[in-house]
Order: structure tokens, then sequence, then C-alpha cells
């Protein structure tokens, strides 16, 4: 039997045991299953050569997802300064029982084994993949170019893991190309982590590479495959590229904002960050090109023949509000988008649905803003849908329908949400005097039945509801579940299928329009089953989403997910970013060289990133002062991300690539005055610290720790900044 060459996580695996279950106890190499089956046996079989190829992509799940599962256990970088959860969650130190792990997770007080199987999992990926790089040319029942687009396929997945890593633990090895000798000494095999632009660059590298044996631009052509839709394409390799390209310009791998532009905010954490060699991992030289290179690599996605669109619904002429689907309420006019239809304008779109209904199960993977997606497959076992975005929305919904009533989002990321009209809310983040703060007083009052405050004036909103919270843009009313805001219920043994939902403290009584009455619980009651803040989430929820108990198994009414793991509004807004660091003009090439682009810090093509988001949102176009500033500029950009990708493990990652995470983690939580009654609603409504979500941010917090079972393991890995290297 011949002698394999396997690449593994810093040679964990090399001392561990089998690395593969399932379908992988019949497809592993030849180093662990001697004579049971051969690599040539494997790759000479097509459904075996199917199956390896799936082990490798089964990986992507749990915490290798960007969408947080559950109550956050496996999705915790989606909880930033924008989102939290309130009831128990992941283990710290692997206890998964342990209590107040949000608070341990906020504070860093959690120990170098911490989140550890994600490290294992994406270098199980990675080798696992690299083997079906060099053996699927075995299998001759496939012809040639099927056997390229599996390869590319394997080859996207091996690249996208190494992007996860970096993402995570920022540079991390790369393994040798063709594998390594296992037969070699443990100090041979001994391999010291790759700097961040050289992560990045053999990411794009492979990207590139992936893009050229990937045979399609889609996966939607005549395919009903579930497991086939959620496969890489050309696009999404290109899109891969662009994200690396986007971190290493970023300023906490780009010579630490050097540029002058920028305070430094902690100039040791680069001279820490060394291999025992010397050689720094981190840039301490800033370089522009660097955005010049994402740029071009966005700008490749956009011009790509994959066709890439924002998601759009229709005008919804007719009100089936009880339905969940109301009449389209109409932007105002801002002499621009509304003058327009859609991709130019929203005259001919509804921007609460066409942002709502992307995301909750309403519309198919086979739409244009899909880049990449995880589809249904981001739990291990199908009956596992607790771990999934499922799990995510059960965790969302009121008591009233049987969710836990525990998931939210911070008064920072209520206030980020702009008024209709584009202006900021009175009153946004002045309680802790935020750089950006708005001073003046927050709206005071209340919707009423009738009279010069009526609540029909102010749609979507009912009666009893602050009006801080009226006139807000269309993704507020897409994703914040405020007090007052209305819940569907398709339970069909309920009447009452529009129904107000309150957070006073205590037991409430919700009112349909049709004058219906249900008396039940979502406020503080002295149990788990509230929302800290007072604050909640809709994102992810579809109006037919609700359980008839509260049971961990009951998820048979909520609308399956998929996961956005990448998508087109995310490149475009990356594309306005990077222009907009640019001084200089410079001269890139495509990904296949078959043209060059310009690239300056051009208005025009910054516009071309920055408003079809706003458009799709119902929200207006940046002032020409705001694009001709690029201080403001920048700053608008940080708050469109944070809007239009809450929820989707985004900020997080932003937060630390931009070193903001050191002054935006560290403000305190604030919210509702949660204790306060029905009969206290103004001081309900005073937004107050909140204690018992804790944040801080120390630097050791930009990348997660490497465990000391892996530094053992490998004695030229060195251990990130601010944690131990042993037990």
């Amino acid at each position: 039997m011949k002698k394999y060459k396997i690449a593994l996580s810093a040679l964990a695996m090399l001392y561990a045991t089998p690395v593969l279950t399932g379908c992988a106890d019949k497809l592993d190499s030849d180093k662990y299953f001697d004579d049971r089956v051969t690599i040539e046996s494997v790759f000479t079989d097509i459904n075996q050569t199917n199956g390896w190829l799936a082990q490798a992509f089964s990986f992507l799940r749990d915490d290798l997802c960007d969408v947080t599962t559950k109550e956050g256990a496996r999705g915790l970088h989606c909880f930033a300064d924008d989102m939290y959860f309130g009831d128990r969650d992941v283990s710290i130190s692997g206890d998964w029982n342990k209590t107040d792990s949000y608070s341990a997770f906020k504070r860093g007080d959690y120990d170098e084994s911490f989140g550890s199987g994600f490290w294992d999992r994406a270098y199980k990926g990675i080798y696992q993949a690299s083997i079906f790089i060099d053996n699927i040319h075995l299998n001759e029942k496939l012809t040639e170019e099927e056997r390229l687009d599996l390869k590319g396929q394997a080859r996207f997945v091996r690249a996208y893991y190494y992007w996860l890593l970096l993402r995570r633990y920022g540079p991390v090895p790369i393994m040798p190309e063709n594998g390594a000798d296992y037969t070699l000494s443990y100090a041979e095999l001994s391999i010291p982590r790759s700097s961040y632009e050289e992560c990045a660059e053999f990411i794009a590298s492979e990207m590139i590479q992936a893009a050229n044996e990937l045979q399609s631009w889609s996966r939607f052509q005549g395919n009903t495959d579930q497991t086939m839709i959620i496969r890489p394409t050309k696009g999404a390799a290109l899109a891969v590229r662009a994200l690396a390209y986007i971190y290493a310009a970023s300023p906490l791998a780009n010579g630490q904002l050097a540029n002058g532009e920028h305070p430094i905010l902690d100039v040791s954490f680069v001279k820490e960050l060394v291999n025992k060699d010397g050689k720094e991992l981190l840039s301490s030289t800033y370089d522009e090109s660097k955005w010049a290179r994402a740029a071009a690599a966005c700008r490749d996605v956009m011009e790509c023949q994959a066709g890439y669109e924002l998601y759009h619904a229709g005008v919804q002429t007719t009100d089936r509000k009880s339905e969940g689907y109301p009449k389209t309420i109409t932007p105002p006019d801002d002499g621009d988008f509304s003058l327009h239809n859609w991709p130019d304008g929203w005259a001919d779109i509804d921007p609460y649905l066409s942002y709502r209904d992307f995301f909750n199960g309403a519309v198919g993977l086979d739409n244009s803003e899909i880049i990449f997606s995880r589809g249904y497959n981001t739990y291990s076992n199908p009956d596992d849908r607790h771990q999934s975005i499922d799990g995510l929305v059960v965790h969302q919904l009121p008591n009233t329908l049987f969710g836990y009533n525990c998931h939210g989002i911070t008064q920072k990321m209520c206030d980020a949400y702009y008024m209709q009209d584009g202006s900021n809310c009175p009153g946004m983040w002045s309680e802790w005097d935020a750089e950006d703060a708005d001073h003046r007083p927050r709206r005071e009052g209340w919707t009423t039945a009738r009279g010069d405050n009526a609540s029909s004036k102010y749609p979507p909103l009912g009666i009893g509801v602050s009006m801080q919270y009226a006139e807000r843009e269309p993704r507020f009313y897409a994703s914040v579940a405020f007090n007052g805001s209305y819940w569907w219920c398709a339970d069909p043994e309920k009447t009452n299928k529009y129904m107000q939902i309150f957070y006073w403290r205590g037991t409430t009584t919700t009112t349909s329009d049709n004058g219906t009455q249900t008396t039940t619980t979502n406020g503080y009651d002295n149990t788990g089953y509230y929302l800290r803040t007072g604050i909640g989430v809709k994102k992810w929820v579809h109006p037919n989403d609700y359980r008839q108990v509260r049971s961990s198994t009951d998820y048979g009414h909520i609308t399956r997910k998929w996961e956005p793991a990448i998508r087109y509004a995310d490149i475009l807004l990356l594309y306005a970013e990077a222009l907009n660091e640019l001084n200089g003009s410079y001269t890139v090439a495509s990904w296949d060289g078959s043209k060059t682009y310009n690239v300056s810090r051009d208005v025009t093509e910054m516009k071309r990133g920055i408003r079809p988001v706003r458009c799709r949102a119902g929200v207006p176009d940046y002032t020409a002062d705001e694009y001709g500033d690029r201080t403001a500029l920048r700053k608008k950009i940080k708050r469109e991300r944070m809007i239009e990708l809450m929820g989707e493990g985004k900020r997080y990652y932003d937060l630390r690539r931009w070193m903001d995470a050191a002054i935006e983690e560290a403000i305190p939580v604030h919210g509702c005055n949660v204790l306060m009654t029905s009969k206290q609603q103004d001081d309900f409504q005073r937004v107050v610290p909140i204690y018992s979500l804790p944040t801080v941010f120390s630097k050791k917090m930009y990348f997660w720790p490497i465990s000391t079972t892996e530094l053992k393991r490998n004695m030229n890995l060195v251990q990130n900044p601010g944690w131990k290297y042993f037990d």
C-alpha cells in the first residue's frame, strides 16, 4: 500500500484519534484504516468520491457558520455591540451547562481551550479537501469537466477554511501544497504561522485557481438538489478573495492605521505577534495599495458573469397585515430614488419586504443576492434544528408564541437605524456621549387612538407605542421588535393573528386590531424569558413562525431558513469602503487578466457600492458633502454596515479589523428600563445602562486564543497576544 502525504492542523491530527465519522468511516485515508480501503478505491468510485467531497464541506457548521445558532452557543461572534443573548449558553472551558456565559464572553473571561473546536474542524476540512484535490484525477468515470469542477469545489472549501481561520485567529500555519509527510520527525512537522499578508495572498491565489476550475457562475440553472445549490460557484470564489483582501488592507493588518488619519490604538499588538524567529505576522507599515487591490477584487465580483443584484420585492397594493404583508409604506419623496423604478429608485418596490423577506425564508436560495450560502446545512444532524437558524428564531420569538424571548438588540443598535428621511433619530447615542451622538432630546409621547397623535399617522405602529419608534427607516421595522410592535401568529388554534407585544414588567394585555385581547407575560417576570434591554429582534422571523409549546423539540412551525454566508450587499459596501481610503490612483488587473481597472477615490464608483443598498433600504443617498469628506464617509459606511448586516456575524469582525472594538465594545450596554410596569411608560422608555449585560475590551480580544493543546503539539506555533502558552 502506498504511503500518503497529508496536510493537517499544525499536524495535530497526526497524534489524534481518527478525525472523521459517519461516512468518513469508509472514506478516510489509508493512514488510519490501513488495508480496509485505499485512496485508489475511493476515488475510482463515483459515490465514494462525492461522499469524500461532501465530508470536506460538512465541517462548515456550528461555529464555522457566519450566523448565530441556538442560544449563541456556536455563533458568539454575532454578539458584538449590536446583539446580546440573555439565557444560558455556550460553556466556558467546556462546561456546556455553565450559566451567565454572555457576561464571561463579553469580559474575555475564558481560557485558551474556549472555542478550540473551531480550529480542529477547520483543519480537518482542509485535510479532507487536500486529499480530494490530489486524487480526483483518478476517477475516470467522470468527464474532465466534472473532475475539474469537483476539484474547484474542494479547492474553494479548503481556502474558505483558511479564510475563516484568518478572520478569527489572525495569521495561521499554511500547510505545504503537497502535504506534510507523517513519517518525518516531530520537529520537522512543526510549521510556524504565516504572516497575515501571506495568508491573504494564499487564499486569494487559491480562489482564483478555484474560479478557473469551477464550471459554473450559478448552481441554480435547472438544479433542484439542495446539496448542490449550496456548493460554491466562480462568483463565490471571487467574493472570498475580495474578503481576504479587504481584511488585509484594514487597519489591524495594515500598519495599525499608520497612514496618519486615525489614532493608533495599541502599537504594541503588532510587536507582540511575531514568530519565534522574530518574523512579524502583522504589518507595521501602512500600504495604501492594498485598498486598491481590495477594491479591484470587489469590482471583479460586481462585474462578473453571475449578474448579482440585491433582492427586491414589488409594491404591495393590498393590505394583508394580519398575514404579515401590510400595504407598502412609501418612503418620503427625496427627489432622487422616489422618482425612479428599481434599480435606480424605489418607486416600484417595497423596501420593508425587500429587506425582511430576504432573510426569513419567504424567498429561496435562487435569488441574485446570494453569493455563497450554507443552505439549511448549518447543523450536524438534520434533527438538531435547535442548532440552526431555526433555533435562533425560537430564541427571538416572544413568550406569547412560546419562544424563549431572550435574544435582543442594544439601544446602540436601535439608535443606529435612521429616520425615514435619512436623518438621525433624536437622542441617538447621547446617554453615553458618543462621538457622533445626537444631543437633541429623545421624542416623547405615545401613539393614541384618535386626535393629532393617531396611530394611523405613524404606520406600522399600533396604539400605545413610544414616539421614539415612529417614522423610522424600513429596515428598522423589518429587524427590531420594539415595545408594542406587532407580531404575527399562524397558529390555527389562536384567533389573534396580529398582536402587539409589550415588554413591561409583569403581566400585560395584548390587543389586536379587531379588539381581541389575550393576557401574556413578555416582560421581566423573575424568569430568564425576558429581553434585557426591552428591545428584541425580528430579523430572520417569518410571519408563519410560531410554536405550540415551549419545547426543545417543537420546531415544526418554524419556516426553514438558510444562512447567507456571503451576499452582494456586503461586497457593495466593501467596494465603497476600499475606494474611500485611497489618495492615489492605481491600475489593477482583473482576476483573469482580461482587463484592467483604474482605481481611485472616485465618487461615482463609490456610489455604485452605496446607492443600491440605500435605495433598497428605502433611505436617501448621502449628500455631496458627505461623499466629499473621507472621514465623514468612513463613519457613514461603518454605520451602514452595522445596520444592513445586523445579526449576520459581520459586526464582530468589522470592529476588530477597523481597530474600533477597543472603543465600541467598551461602551456600556444600554436599553429600556425593563423593571418598569405599563403604568410607568415614560420611565420604561428612559434609556439606562443594563448592568446585567457587561462589556469590556482588551487587546487579547482582537483574536481568539489558540488552545494550549495545539501549542504543545507544534513547537513553532506562537500564541496570540494576551493569552497563555501553556496550562
